[in-house]
Protein backbone atom coordinates (compact mmCIF):
# COMPACT_ATOMS: atom_id res chain seq x y z
CA UNK A 1 0.00 0.00 0.00
CA UNK A 2 1.57 3.43 -1.23
CA UNK A 3 1.92 6.46 1.33
CA UNK A 4 -1.44 8.43 -0.31
CA UNK A 5 -3.59 5.26 0.30
CA UNK A 6 -2.46 4.83 3.75
CA UNK A 7 -2.71 8.51 4.64
CA UNK A 8 -6.45 8.43 2.84
CA UNK A 9 -7.48 5.56 5.14
CA UNK A 10 -6.44 7.40 8.24
CA UNK A 11 -8.68 10.87 7.26
CA UNK A 12 -11.44 8.53 6.32
CA UNK A 13 -12.03 7.05 9.70
CA UNK A 14 -12.87 10.64 10.44
CA UNK A 15 -15.19 10.95 7.43
CA UNK A 16 -12.38 12.87 5.23
CA UNK A 17 -12.93 12.14 1.45
CA UNK A 18 -8.87 13.21 0.25
CA UNK A 19 -9.69 12.36 -3.24
CA UNK A 20 -12.51 14.81 -2.90
CA UNK A 21 -10.01 17.38 -1.27
CA UNK A 22 -7.38 17.08 -3.77
CA UNK A 23 -10.21 17.82 -6.63
CA UNK A 24 -11.33 20.35 -4.42
CA UNK A 25 -8.17 22.08 -4.39
CA UNK A 26 -7.38 21.76 -7.91
CA UNK A 27 -10.31 23.79 -8.84
CA UNK A 28 -9.27 26.91 -7.05
CA UNK A 29 -7.81 29.29 -8.61
CA UNK A 30 -4.95 31.39 -7.11
CA UNK A 31 -4.21 35.17 -8.58
CA UNK A 32 -0.63 35.00 -8.82
CA UNK A 33 1.17 38.90 -8.51
CA UNK A 34 3.37 39.86 -12.06
CA UNK A 35 5.27 42.87 -9.25
CA UNK A 36 7.28 40.06 -8.06
CA UNK A 37 9.51 39.20 -10.90
CA UNK A 38 10.87 43.22 -11.03
CA UNK A 39 10.01 44.28 -7.69
CA UNK A 40 7.27 46.93 -8.39
CA UNK A 41 8.70 49.31 -11.28
CA UNK A 42 7.11 48.27 -13.64
CA UNK A 43 7.26 49.26 -17.53
CA UNK A 44 6.06 52.62 -17.91
CA UNK A 45 8.54 54.88 -16.89
CA UNK A 46 9.05 54.80 -13.45
CA UNK A 47 12.90 53.80 -11.87
CA UNK A 48 12.10 53.11 -8.93
CA UNK A 49 9.50 52.77 -6.18
CA UNK A 50 7.28 55.35 -3.81
CA UNK A 51 4.15 55.70 -2.60
CA UNK A 52 4.38 54.46 0.67
CA UNK A 53 5.86 51.26 -0.09
CA UNK A 54 9.42 49.73 -0.66
CA UNK A 55 11.33 46.77 -1.89
CA UNK A 56 14.55 45.84 -0.22
CA UNK A 57 17.34 43.85 -1.51
CA UNK A 58 19.59 43.50 -4.41
CA UNK A 59 19.15 40.30 -5.49
CA UNK A 60 20.37 39.37 -9.53
CA UNK A 61 18.21 38.58 -12.13
CA UNK A 62 15.37 41.18 -11.87
CA UNK A 63 13.33 41.29 -14.66
CA UNK A 64 14.27 44.40 -16.50
CA UNK A 65 11.92 44.00 -19.72
CA UNK A 66 8.49 42.61 -20.61
CA UNK A 67 10.03 39.69 -22.18
CA UNK A 68 12.00 38.75 -19.60
CA UNK A 69 9.17 38.86 -17.08
CA UNK A 70 7.16 37.08 -19.24
CA UNK A 71 9.77 34.54 -19.50
CA UNK A 72 10.93 34.63 -15.37
CA UNK A 73 6.56 34.46 -14.72
CA UNK A 74 6.15 31.29 -17.19
CA UNK A 75 9.06 29.22 -15.57
CA UNK A 76 7.50 30.04 -12.57
CA UNK A 77 3.92 29.22 -13.45
CA UNK A 78 5.22 25.86 -14.47
CA UNK A 79 6.33 24.38 -11.00
CA UNK A 80 3.05 25.97 -9.63
CA UNK A 81 -0.03 23.41 -9.24
CA UNK A 82 -3.61 24.36 -9.78
CA UNK A 83 -5.46 27.21 -11.31
CA UNK A 84 -3.22 30.33 -11.57
CA UNK A 85 -4.58 33.99 -12.61
CA UNK A 86 -2.20 37.18 -13.28
CA UNK A 87 -2.37 39.82 -11.39
CA UNK A 88 -1.74 43.04 -13.41
CA UNK A 89 -0.69 46.65 -12.01
CA UNK A 90 -1.26 49.10 -14.66
CA UNK A 91 2.17 50.31 -14.37
CA UNK A 92 2.60 47.24 -16.45
CA UNK A 93 1.12 48.99 -19.46
CA UNK A 94 3.54 47.53 -22.56
CA UNK A 95 3.24 51.37 -24.50
CA UNK A 96 5.86 50.56 -26.85
CA UNK A 97 6.03 53.75 -29.38
CA UNK A 98 3.91 55.68 -27.17
CA UNK A 99 5.43 55.68 -24.40
CA UNK A 100 6.53 58.79 -23.25
CA UNK A 101 3.10 60.24 -25.05
CA UNK A 102 0.19 59.09 -23.23
CA UNK A 103 -0.22 58.99 -19.50
CA UNK A 104 -1.85 56.90 -17.31
CA UNK A 105 -5.46 58.85 -17.38
CA UNK A 106 -5.44 57.65 -21.44
CA UNK A 107 -4.36 54.23 -20.86
CA UNK A 108 -6.43 51.52 -23.02
CA UNK A 109 -6.52 47.68 -23.45
CA UNK A 110 -4.06 47.95 -26.13
CA UNK A 111 -1.47 48.12 -23.76
CA UNK A 112 -2.53 45.37 -21.60
CA UNK A 113 -3.55 43.08 -24.39
CA UNK A 114 0.03 41.16 -24.89
CA UNK A 115 -0.93 40.17 -20.93
CA UNK A 116 -4.12 38.67 -21.71
CA UNK A 117 -2.28 36.65 -24.99
CA UNK A 118 0.47 35.53 -22.44
CA UNK A 119 -2.09 34.41 -19.99
CA UNK A 120 -4.28 32.17 -22.50
CA UNK A 121 -1.10 30.84 -24.03
CA UNK A 122 -0.13 29.20 -20.42
CA UNK A 123 -3.74 28.09 -19.72
CA UNK A 124 -4.42 30.54 -16.88
CA UNK A 125 -7.66 30.82 -15.51
CA UNK A 126 -8.08 34.96 -15.71
CA UNK A 127 -6.04 38.17 -15.46
CA UNK A 128 -6.75 40.78 -12.19
CA UNK A 129 -6.11 44.61 -12.75
CA UNK A 130 -5.09 47.13 -10.75
CA UNK A 131 -5.05 51.06 -11.34
CA UNK A 132 -1.49 52.06 -10.17
CA UNK A 133 -1.98 54.98 -8.11
CA UNK A 134 2.19 55.31 -6.54
CA UNK A 135 5.14 56.00 -8.33
CA UNK A 136 4.09 59.04 -10.46
CA UNK A 137 5.18 62.41 -10.62
CA UNK A 138 1.14 63.49 -10.48
CA UNK A 139 1.12 62.08 -6.78
CA UNK A 140 1.37 65.78 -5.37
CA UNK A 141 1.90 65.62 -1.99
CA UNK A 142 1.58 62.15 -1.25
CA UNK A 143 -2.25 62.53 -2.48
CA UNK A 144 -3.84 61.22 -5.67
CA UNK A 145 -7.90 60.22 -5.06
CA UNK A 146 -7.40 62.49 -1.81
CA UNK A 147 -5.89 65.64 -3.10
CA UNK A 148 -7.44 69.18 -2.60
CA UNK A 149 -5.41 70.08 -6.17
CA UNK A 150 -8.73 69.95 -8.28
CA UNK A 151 -6.78 68.75 -11.23
CA UNK A 152 -4.57 66.09 -9.20
CA UNK A 153 -7.57 64.65 -8.12
CA UNK A 154 -9.32 64.43 -11.57
CA UNK A 155 -6.31 63.16 -13.06
CA UNK A 156 -6.55 59.67 -10.91
CA UNK A 157 -10.14 60.04 -11.26
CA UNK A 158 -9.83 59.46 -14.98
CA UNK A 159 -6.98 56.71 -14.31
CA UNK A 160 -9.50 54.82 -12.53
CA UNK A 161 -12.00 55.04 -15.06
CA UNK A 162 -9.59 53.87 -17.70
CA UNK A 163 -8.56 50.70 -15.64
CA UNK A 164 -12.83 49.65 -15.58
CA UNK A 165 -12.95 50.00 -19.27
CA UNK A 166 -9.28 48.10 -19.18
CA UNK A 167 -10.90 45.53 -16.89
CA UNK A 168 -13.72 44.62 -18.93
CA UNK A 169 -12.04 44.38 -21.88
CA UNK A 170 -9.84 42.01 -19.84
CA UNK A 171 -12.25 40.07 -18.73
CA UNK A 172 -14.52 39.33 -21.95
CA UNK A 173 -11.12 38.21 -23.65
CA UNK A 174 -10.67 35.97 -20.73
CA UNK A 175 -14.26 35.09 -20.49
CA UNK A 176 -13.45 35.29 -16.48
CA UNK A 177 -14.30 38.60 -14.62
CA UNK A 178 -11.58 40.75 -13.66
CA UNK A 179 -11.10 41.76 -10.28
CA UNK A 180 -9.80 45.67 -9.84
CA UNK A 181 -8.17 46.24 -7.10
CA UNK A 182 -8.51 49.93 -5.76
CA UNK A 183 -5.28 51.29 -3.22
CA UNK A 184 -4.12 54.37 -2.66
CA UNK A 185 -1.12 55.70 -0.41
CA UNK A 186 -2.35 58.74 0.56
CA UNK A 187 -2.14 60.32 4.15
CA UNK A 188 0.07 61.96 6.29
CA UNK A 189 3.27 61.61 7.84
CA UNK A 190 2.32 64.00 10.84
CA UNK A 191 -0.75 63.94 12.70
CA UNK A 192 -3.43 65.70 10.38
CA UNK A 193 -5.00 69.18 11.15
CA UNK A 194 -8.23 67.59 9.26
CA UNK A 195 -9.50 63.82 8.81
CA UNK A 196 -12.41 64.13 7.07
CA UNK A 197 -11.55 66.15 4.40
CA UNK A 198 -9.70 63.78 2.73
CA UNK A 199 -12.23 60.51 3.33
CA UNK A 200 -15.09 63.26 1.94
CA UNK A 201 -12.59 64.10 -1.46
CA UNK A 202 -12.02 59.79 -1.65
CA UNK A 203 -15.30 59.23 -1.46
CA UNK A 204 -16.44 61.59 -3.99
CA UNK A 205 -13.84 60.30 -6.40
CA UNK A 206 -14.82 56.99 -5.84
CA UNK A 207 -18.37 57.67 -6.76
CA UNK A 208 -17.40 59.06 -9.67
CA UNK A 209 -14.88 56.21 -10.93
CA UNK A 210 -17.78 53.54 -10.04
CA UNK A 211 -20.60 55.45 -11.58
CA UNK A 212 -20.51 53.48 -14.64
CA UNK A 213 -18.72 50.01 -15.73
CA UNK A 214 -19.59 46.76 -16.72
CA UNK A 215 -20.68 44.78 -14.06
CA UNK A 216 -20.73 41.95 -15.89
CA UNK A 217 -16.85 41.58 -16.34
CA UNK A 218 -15.67 43.72 -13.92
CA UNK A 219 -15.72 43.38 -9.62
CA UNK A 220 -14.07 46.50 -8.27
CA UNK A 221 -12.65 46.14 -4.94
CA UNK A 222 -11.07 48.62 -1.93
CA UNK A 223 -7.88 47.71 -0.12
CA UNK A 224 -7.09 49.49 3.06
CA UNK A 225 -3.85 49.98 4.42
CA UNK A 226 -2.77 50.58 8.39
CA UNK A 227 -0.11 52.67 7.19
CA UNK A 228 2.85 53.06 5.05
CA UNK A 229 6.32 54.79 4.63
CA UNK A 230 5.91 58.73 5.02
CA UNK A 231 2.20 58.37 5.79
CA UNK A 232 2.52 56.95 9.45
CA UNK A 233 -0.01 59.19 10.98
CA UNK A 234 -2.78 58.86 8.94
CA UNK A 235 -3.90 57.05 6.22
CA UNK A 236 -7.07 58.03 4.41
CA UNK A 237 -8.27 54.85 2.73
CA UNK A 238 -8.33 52.69 6.75
CA UNK A 239 -9.87 49.90 6.83
CA UNK A 240 -13.21 51.30 8.60
CA UNK A 241 -13.31 53.82 5.70
CA UNK A 242 -13.61 51.44 2.94
CA UNK A 243 -15.68 48.71 4.79
CA UNK A 244 -18.56 51.08 5.12
CA UNK A 245 -17.47 52.19 1.58
CA UNK A 246 -18.09 48.50 0.06
CA UNK A 247 -20.90 47.90 2.26
CA UNK A 248 -23.06 51.10 1.28
CA UNK A 249 -22.00 50.40 -2.70
CA UNK A 250 -22.34 46.59 -3.26
CA UNK A 251 -18.81 46.28 -4.07
CA UNK A 252 -15.75 43.95 -2.88
CA UNK A 253 -13.87 44.70 0.21
CA UNK A 254 -10.06 43.40 -0.18
CA UNK A 255 -8.39 42.14 2.66
CA UNK A 256 -4.53 42.63 2.67
CA UNK A 257 -2.91 40.26 4.93
CA UNK A 258 -0.09 42.88 6.29
CA UNK A 259 -2.47 45.92 6.09
CA UNK A 260 -3.45 45.63 9.81
CA UNK A 261 -2.18 46.34 12.87
CA UNK A 262 0.18 43.38 14.40
CA UNK A 263 -2.36 41.88 17.39
CA UNK A 264 -5.11 41.80 14.08
CA UNK A 265 -5.94 38.71 12.14
CA UNK A 266 -7.42 38.52 8.67
CA UNK A 267 -8.80 35.17 9.60
CA UNK A 268 -11.25 36.49 12.18
CA UNK A 269 -12.19 39.24 9.52
CA UNK A 270 -13.36 36.96 6.79
CA UNK A 271 -15.96 35.41 8.57
CA UNK A 272 -17.31 38.56 9.56
CA UNK A 273 -17.67 40.15 6.19
CA UNK A 274 -19.39 36.96 5.14
CA UNK A 275 -22.22 37.18 6.94
CA UNK A 276 -22.43 40.58 4.62
CA UNK A 277 -20.88 40.36 1.62
CA UNK A 278 -21.51 38.20 -1.65
CA UNK A 279 -17.69 38.25 -2.35
CA UNK A 280 -14.76 38.89 -0.22
CA UNK A 281 -10.99 39.55 -1.84
CA UNK A 282 -8.15 38.33 0.07
CA UNK A 283 -4.36 40.15 -0.82
CA UNK A 284 -2.25 37.38 1.32
CA UNK A 285 1.15 38.37 2.17
CA UNK A 286 3.20 37.50 5.42
CA UNK A 287 3.43 40.87 8.07
CA UNK A 288 6.43 40.89 9.54
CA UNK A 289 6.36 43.75 12.35
CA UNK A 290 6.27 47.09 10.80
CA UNK A 291 6.52 45.42 7.35
CA UNK A 292 3.08 43.75 5.51
CA UNK A 293 5.23 42.13 1.89
CA UNK A 294 7.13 39.35 3.23
CA UNK A 295 7.18 35.90 0.63
CA UNK A 296 4.31 34.05 2.00
CA UNK A 297 4.86 30.78 4.04
CA UNK A 298 2.81 28.10 5.87
CA UNK A 299 2.50 29.63 9.69
CA UNK A 300 -0.55 29.54 11.60
CA UNK A 301 -2.16 32.58 10.19
CA UNK A 302 -2.41 31.26 6.71
CA UNK A 303 -3.96 28.13 8.16
CA UNK A 304 -6.38 29.79 10.07
CA UNK A 305 -7.30 31.59 7.10
CA UNK A 306 -7.83 29.33 4.38
CA UNK A 307 -9.73 27.30 6.91
CA UNK A 308 -12.56 29.89 7.21
CA UNK A 309 -12.48 29.75 3.44
CA UNK A 310 -12.82 26.03 3.33
CA UNK A 311 -15.18 25.19 6.83
CA UNK A 312 -17.72 28.12 5.04
CA UNK A 313 -17.77 26.51 1.83
CA UNK A 314 -16.57 29.79 0.26
CA UNK A 315 -14.54 28.52 -2.53
CA UNK A 316 -16.07 30.90 -4.78
CA UNK A 317 -17.03 33.78 -2.28
CA UNK A 318 -13.38 34.64 -1.43
CA UNK A 319 -11.07 35.68 -4.41
CA UNK A 320 -7.51 34.54 -3.19
CA UNK A 321 -4.83 36.55 -4.28
CA UNK A 322 -1.04 37.07 -3.40
CA UNK A 323 0.91 40.07 -3.02
CA UNK A 324 4.35 40.27 -1.77
CA UNK A 325 7.62 41.57 -3.17
CA UNK A 326 11.00 40.21 -2.05
CA UNK A 327 14.43 41.62 -3.75
CA UNK A 328 16.46 40.02 -1.20
CA UNK A 329 16.44 36.07 -2.70
CA UNK A 330 15.68 34.26 -5.97
CA UNK A 331 12.35 36.10 -7.07
CA UNK A 332 11.32 32.70 -9.12
CA UNK A 333 11.70 31.24 -5.45
CA UNK A 334 9.65 33.86 -3.89
CA UNK A 335 6.96 33.19 -6.57
CA UNK A 336 6.73 29.28 -6.46
CA UNK A 337 7.14 29.23 -2.46
CA UNK A 338 4.25 31.98 -2.07
CA UNK A 339 1.60 29.55 -4.22
CA UNK A 340 2.68 26.28 -2.82
CA UNK A 341 2.35 27.39 0.65
CA UNK A 342 -1.09 29.24 -0.03
CA UNK A 343 -2.20 25.54 -1.72
CA UNK A 344 -0.44 23.48 1.14
CA UNK A 345 -2.60 25.62 3.48
CA UNK A 346 -6.05 25.19 1.68
CA UNK A 347 -5.05 21.77 1.92
CA UNK A 348 -4.55 21.32 5.35
CA UNK A 349 -8.26 23.74 5.50
CA UNK A 350 -9.77 20.68 3.74
CA UNK A 351 -8.14 17.88 5.64
CA UNK A 352 -10.11 18.53 9.25
CA UNK A 353 -13.45 16.97 10.80
CA UNK A 354 -15.14 20.27 10.47
CA UNK A 355 -18.63 18.19 11.21
CA UNK A 356 -17.46 16.69 14.14
CA UNK A 357 -15.64 20.40 15.35
CA UNK A 358 -19.00 22.15 15.02
CA UNK A 359 -20.97 19.75 16.70
CA UNK A 360 -18.20 19.36 19.64
CA UNK A 361 -18.65 23.23 19.73
CA UNK A 362 -22.53 23.19 20.33
CA UNK A 363 -21.69 20.95 23.05
CA UNK A 364 -19.46 23.40 24.96
CA UNK A 365 -17.34 20.46 24.42
CA UNK A 366 -13.54 22.39 23.92
CA UNK A 367 -11.67 19.92 25.40
CA UNK A 368 -11.94 16.91 22.61
CA UNK A 369 -11.71 20.39 20.33
CA UNK A 370 -8.45 21.06 21.66
CA UNK A 371 -7.76 17.01 21.32
CA UNK A 372 -8.76 16.77 18.04
CA UNK A 373 -7.11 19.71 16.97
CA UNK A 374 -3.53 19.00 18.19
CA UNK A 375 -4.12 15.44 17.17
CA UNK A 376 -4.42 16.70 13.36
CA UNK A 377 -1.40 18.97 13.19
CA UNK A 378 0.42 15.50 12.90
CA UNK A 379 -1.69 13.67 10.42
CA UNK A 380 -0.21 12.58 7.24
CA UNK A 381 -0.85 15.46 5.37
CA UNK A 382 2.54 15.91 3.26
CA UNK A 383 1.78 12.14 1.55
CA UNK A 384 -1.91 13.89 0.71
CA UNK A 385 0.05 17.08 -1.00
CA UNK A 386 2.75 14.79 -2.59
CA UNK A 387 -0.06 12.87 -4.45
CA UNK A 388 -1.55 16.54 -5.31
CA UNK A 389 1.85 17.57 -6.94
CA UNK A 390 2.00 14.06 -8.54
CA UNK A 391 -1.27 14.53 -10.24
CA UNK A 392 -0.09 17.53 -11.21
CA UNK A 393 2.63 16.08 -12.89
CA UNK A 394 5.01 17.91 -10.36
CA UNK A 395 7.03 17.43 -7.41
CA UNK A 396 8.24 18.91 -3.79
CA UNK A 397 12.18 18.53 -5.66
CA UNK A 398 11.91 21.90 -7.75
CA UNK A 399 14.19 24.63 -6.31
CA UNK A 400 16.80 22.43 -8.70
CA UNK A 401 14.76 24.27 -11.43
CA UNK A 402 15.09 27.50 -10.13
CA UNK A 403 18.86 27.08 -9.50
CA UNK A 404 19.34 26.18 -13.28
CA UNK A 405 17.59 29.22 -14.50
CA UNK A 406 19.35 31.38 -12.19
CA UNK A 407 22.71 30.19 -13.68
CA UNK A 408 21.54 29.93 -17.29
CA UNK A 409 19.27 33.40 -17.54
CA UNK A 410 19.67 35.39 -13.93
CA UNK A 411 23.00 35.82 -14.21
CA UNK A 412 23.62 36.89 -17.62
CA UNK A 413 21.29 39.72 -16.37
CA UNK A 414 23.81 42.57 -15.02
Amino acid sequence: MSRYEEAKKMYAAYGIDTDAALERLSKIPVSVHCWQGDDVIGFDGSDSLSGGIQTTGNYPGRARTPEELFEDAKRAFALMPGKKRINVHACYALLGADKGKVDRDAYTYKYFEPWVEWAKENGLDGVDFNPTFFAHPKMKDGLSLSSPDEETRQFWVRHGKASLKIAAEIGKAMNSPCLVNIWIPDGYKDIPADRLSPRLRLKKSLDEILEDYDKEWVIPAVESKVFGIGIESYTVGSNEFYQNYAAKNNICCLLDTGHYHPTEVVSDKIPALLAFYDKIALHVSRPVRWDSDHVLIVDDELKELSKEIIRNEADEKVLIGLDYFDASINRLCAWVTGVRSMQKALLNAMLQPYAELKQLQDENNFSKIMYLNEKFKFMPIGDVWDEYLRRQGLSEDWFGEVEKFEKEVFAERV
